[in-house]
């Protein structure tokens, strides 16, 4: 009871008199996180036009604009910071109408996420909405829709199974066919005059690619296997699909380090008689193990009888191209020591668009290239962050999103050499923009020696011979890559946001791109001895915060730690392990015990059934290092977390009850993970600069 009266007065005075401890900054984190988010940006397959979400301040809406002057205009009209996200869209055939996903997905106990606590409880549905205004029609509950190519139907996937719902006529949504195992992957056959949809059934430790004919109403798998088949593409003709094999591995548990293992394969069937023969496999070794990347799906049957799928055989993660014959070796499309993320095709099958760091390995820019690699082209570059490049059908107009290290993402298209606005007037006009710092890169040393990127974020007026209390941030995944730049997740874009913030209130910040992250290569993402497997990630903790502590301007004496998920993690660690360096921590759904969480990601691990590898996993742990922290924490969770059970933060509060270590608290029920609430986010990064202010500023 003594903790909980504890927390909550201090809690209670925070937010109270918030006025009073944020009085010396130039702005707030409510104006600091009030510009609008993108997403999902999409082009119709006809016209100049483009759709995106943005999320503003919790209202997600789809947006349009339409060539030539392209300037945005709001379709939808949602209303209030309720936390239903807003994905999945496309245009229709004729580029008249926009189907979308609204809701997320429901928990194993089909339970959707409700952090707004609505009364009638939340839902996931599909929408469709014409392009020329109006209110949009529910078409389903379910999620991944899908156009047939004559827009006369729309298949999705409800319950694991495939349906269909016919868009002439007033007939209710049906259920297509009945299989076994989890249908996604939904694509349909693009020749005219031929009805068939192409899905993948998930089985656990196997998958099966299938077809599923309308006129003939009948199921046929390709060439079924043992293995995981996956990521069917469409030759053109409609005659072939092209799709990837990869073998099960029963003794792979996450964080142990794949550098190399069964090697995937890319397979090409003949869809009339089902029989498939396989046109390329990774070589044995580095790379052998698939690695994805972002994009609508993992392989693209384009023009010339080409084939492109991503592989990493020199350590880095690249776009190949191949004819479908298989009787040549596969073409690089993206050569060189850097790594692509976001890929998309143009509309006429020739090229393919991705953001990668080439040349920039802290910022990601666009690039566009020829499917026989014969011509590699840079599109954007500068100081900024572009990705999700989108080309619009007929006037091959690049449309994409940006940002810069003091500008926050937008919806953007080149016009000449020079990146415009799709929507200026969704900025607000007391947005910040001239009091944040440009973050410097930073190349430091970890305890053993690698050498580790981080952005540094200093206040804008530092006063001559002060010394300033420090922070260092760590983002979750663990593969994930901040930048120079607001980050393309909204997740992080908000943690570059709140590290804006902690600079403008006085704090050096130090944003750390820590090993087992991704940009850097498959041996820096893959990285020895890594999370559950020993933390070796540790040791660019301890470098991080010995950096900071030697800095003239720090003082070391008020070094912080902060972060979520992995990065939650981390900043248990620091103050588990490292008590003499780290003053106190702010831990947000942070992982404690790593054999609890990786139960919630291979429900069938036992810890009993593999003794070896559990204590290690234990001892890789905060939780093993209890007894020697001392610092105060902030936890911060929502209790319907579905990737860090809420169990870590109940059982790492009890454990520090247990030895007196001070904590507060602040819970957001029925939350998710990455929050859905804007005010939530808001209402966490608020305490979090309390708690700092008085821990570290006394």
């Amino acid at each position: 009871m003594r903790y909980n009266l504890l927390n909550f007065l201090a809690l209670f005075l925070a937010l109270t008199f918030l006025p009073v401890a944020y009085a010396q900054g130039t702005f707030s984190i409510e104006q600091a996180m009030s510009a609008p988010f993108p997403t999902a940006m999409v082009a119709s397959p006809v016209g100049d036009q483009i759709a995106w979400v943005y999320n503003i301040r919790g209202e997600r809406n789809i947006w349009m604009a339409e060539g030539p002057d392209y300037r945005g205009k709001v379709l939808t009209n949602y209303r209030g910071d309720e936390g239903q996200e807003i994905t999945s869209l496309s245009f229709s055939p004729d580029g008249k109408n926009i189907v979308y996903v609204r809701g997320a997905a429901p928990n194993r106990r089909g339970e959707n996420p409700n952090p707004a606590l609505l009364p009638d409880g939340a839902k996931q549905e599909i929408w469709l909405i014409a392009i020329s205004g109006g209110k949009p029609t529910l078409i389903s509950s379910g999620s991944a829709p899908t156009f047939s190519p004559d827009g006369k139907k729309m298949a999705f996937v409800k319950g694991g199974q495939v349906w269909v719902k016919e868009l002439e006529g007033s007939a209710a949504a049906a259920q297509a066919f009945v299989i076994r195992g989890s249908a996604g992957s939904l694509c349909w056959n693009p020749a005219k005059g031929v009805s068939q949809l192409a899905f993948v059934s998930s089985r656990g430790d196997h998958s099966f690619v299938g077809v599923y004919d309308f006129d003939r109403d009948e199921v046929k798998y390709m060439q079924p296997g043992v293995e995981k088949d996956n990521n069917p593409a469409w030759s053109p003709d409609g005659k072939s699909l092209a799709y990837l094999k990869t073998p099960n591995q029963r003794d792979n548990l996450p964080f142990e380090a794949k550098r190399e293992g069964l090697p995937y394969s890319l397979w090409v069937a003949d869809v009339a008689s089902g029989s498939a023969r396989q046109v390329w496999e990774a070589a044995k070794g580095r790379g052998s193990v698939f690695k994805n990347i972002a994009a609508d799906n993992q392989i693209y049957w384009g023009a010339d009888d080409r084939i492109v799928f991503p592989w990493e055989g020199d350590g880095w993660t690249h776009l190949y191209s191949i004819q479908s014959d298989g009787n040549e070796a596969p073409v690089a499309l993206s050569p060189g020591e850097h790594e692509v993320q976001y890929v998309r095709f143009a509309p006429d099958g020739k090229s393919v668009y991705y953001s990668c760091n080439r040349d920039d390995i802290d910022r990601q820019h666009i690039w566009q290239a020829s499917l026989d690699g014969q011509k590699i082209s840079q599109l954007t570059r500068g100081k900024g962050v572009e990705w999700l490049p989108t080309i619009t059908a007929q006037s091959g107009q690049l449309a994409f999103l940006a940002s810069t290290g003091t500008h926050p993402a937008y919806a953007a298209f080149l016009k000449g050499e020079a990146y415009a606005s799709l929507a200026p007037d969704a900025m607000p006009g007391d947005y910040p923009l001239a009091q944040l710092v440009a973050p410097e890169q930073i190349v430091f040393s970890a305890a053993d020696g690698m050498p580790i990127h981080g952005q540094l974020f200093l206040p804008k007026k530092m006063e001559a011979g002060k010394k300033y209390p420090s922070l260092l941030f760590f983002h979750g995944g663990s593969r994930r890559q901040m930048l120079l730049g607001f980050h393309h997740r909204d997740y992080y874009h908000n943690a570059y946001a709140m590290n804006q913030w902690l600079a403008d209130q006085g704090y050096i910040v130090l944003s750390v791109n820590y090993r087992s992250g991704i940009g850097y290569g498959l041996e820096f993402r893959e990285a020895l001895n890594y999370g559950a497997t020993g933390a070796s990630e540790f040791n660019d903790v301890l470098g991080a915060g010995l950096y900071l502590k030697n800095r003239t301007d720090t003082d070391p004496d008020k070094i912080g730690l902060w972060g979520g998920s992995y990065g939650g993690f981390l900043t248990a660690m620091g103050l588990a392990k490292a008590p003499d360096l780290f003053a106190a921590g702010v831990d947000i759904h942070g992982v404690h015990d790593w054999n609890v969480v990786i139960k919630n990601f291979v429900p069938d691990y036992d810890p009993q059934a593999r003794p070896e590898f559990s204590k290690l996993a234990f001892d890789s742990s905060p939780m093993a290092y209890i007894k020697d922290w001392r610092a105060p924490v902030l936890i911060i969770h929502g209790d319907d977390d579905r990737n860090v059970p809420f169990s870590e933060s109940v059982d790492l509060a009890e454990s520090l009850r247990k030895q007196g270590v001070y904590f507060e608290q602040l819970i957001f029920p029925d939350e998710v993970h990455g929050f859905l609430l804007h005010r939530n986010w808001v209402a966490a990064y608020r305490a979090t600069l309390d708690f700092f202010n008085r821990k570290l500023k006394k």
